[in-house]
């Protein structure tokens, strides 16, 4: 099988380490896992450029991830940016620890010396030893894009980068809107648009809906192949029982006016979304919302990654739904 998946951070990488696990366990292999990263979330700090969903798939799919917080590597020390801060360099609010810096500084390194995202993206994905397991991580475009979020100030509004207002505001400010600059004039990276046509299977693993998958929906043509492909779009839904497993999801839907809910999720994706895993938590008031009969097949089933197994499973259930989808 050739499966494509769409991915933020910690909630992609957690799944898609499960649904490696269970394309590893099938007696029918090998199979390719492409995974389009958001690069939304990308930012220059201390003169490095910061790619933290790339580097949170990279860290996760490849054994270095930092597993209570589910991003950053294992085993940090932070003494460089502890002497930045005896410096009175800023900011100080997004932490990047010595071994993590070592990426951004190679990143940085290759990017200024020519390389694009994508080959960057690629020499560092074999560091971590993804194409052995059948991984190819592309970025979703090699342009430049950054989102940022409009607050209110006063009696004014101003845009601050997404970063800060998710860690340093902790989305408590309510954003008016999100502007990714940069997307008016990007495309999407080698690769991506192929991955998508071409793919047997394609999944949206439950990353936030609107500052993950959302920007990655952005991308010139991306929403178009995933209408045009012949592969199921199975989507895995990132609401349980009535909010966010973690992040502010529910402060990124509040800002489209989206309910927080598995189907105010789904109607972001209505346009091509063939399949709906939702929490068994949520099947009444799922069923309720959908009362039509229209819409994507759905299952429900428990959506709590507490452990390897019950991820594994979550993979197995949406692998299972898209070949069902496919007959």
């Amino acid at each position: 099988m050739r499966i494509t998946a769409l991915a933020g951070g910690v909630g992609g990488a957690r799944f898609l380490r499960g649904l490696r696990r269970h394309l590893d366990s099938l007696d029918n292999g090998p199979h390719e896992l492409t995974v389009v990263a958001n690069t939304g979330d990308d930012i220059t700090l201390f003169g490095l450029r910061v790619s933290p969903d790339v580097d949170t798939l990279l860290y996760t799919l490849g054994g270095g991830i930092h597993e209570q917080q589910g991003w950053g590597r294992a085993d940090e020390t932070f003494a460089v940016q502890q002497e930045l801060a005896a410096y009175g360099v800023e900011p100080q609010w997004f932490g990047l620890g010595d071994r993590d810096m070592g990426t951004h500084i190679a990143r940085s390194m290759w990017l200024a010396q020519g390389a694009t995202p994508s080959q960057v993206t690629e020499r560092l994905a074999a560091r971590w030893g993804l194409p052995g397991q059948g991984v190819r991580l592309l970025p979703m475009t090699d342009d430049l894009v950054e989102t940022h979020v409009v607050v209110d100030e006063g009696d004014a509004e101003r845009a601050v980068h997404f970063q800060e207002w998710w860690i340093r505001m902790q989305a408590k400010v309510p954003a008016r809107r999100f502007v990714v600059a940069g997307m008016d004039r990007a495309a999407a990276a080698p690769g991506v648009l192929d991955a998508i046509r071409s793919a047997d299977l394609v999944i949206l693993p439950p990353s936030n809906p609107v500052v993950s998958i959302g920007i990655i929906l952005l991308v010139p043509g991306v929403r178009e192949a995933l209408r045009g492909t012949e592969a199921p779009v199975v989507g895995i839904s990132p609401i349980v029982g009535g909010g966010p497993v973690r992040g502010h999801a529910d402060a990124c839907l509040a800002a489209l006016d989206v309910e927080v809910s598995p189907a105010g999720v789904a109607s972001l994706y209505a346009d091509f979304l063939d399949g709906w895993l939702i929490d068994t938590a949520d099947e009444t008031a799922f069923a309720a919302a959908t009362r039509s009969g229209k819409g994507p097949r759905t299952v429900a089933l428990p959506l709590l990654m507490k452990d390897a197994a019950a991820t594994e499973a979550m993979a197995a259930a949406a692998v299972r739904l898209g070949l069902e989808l496919r007959r």
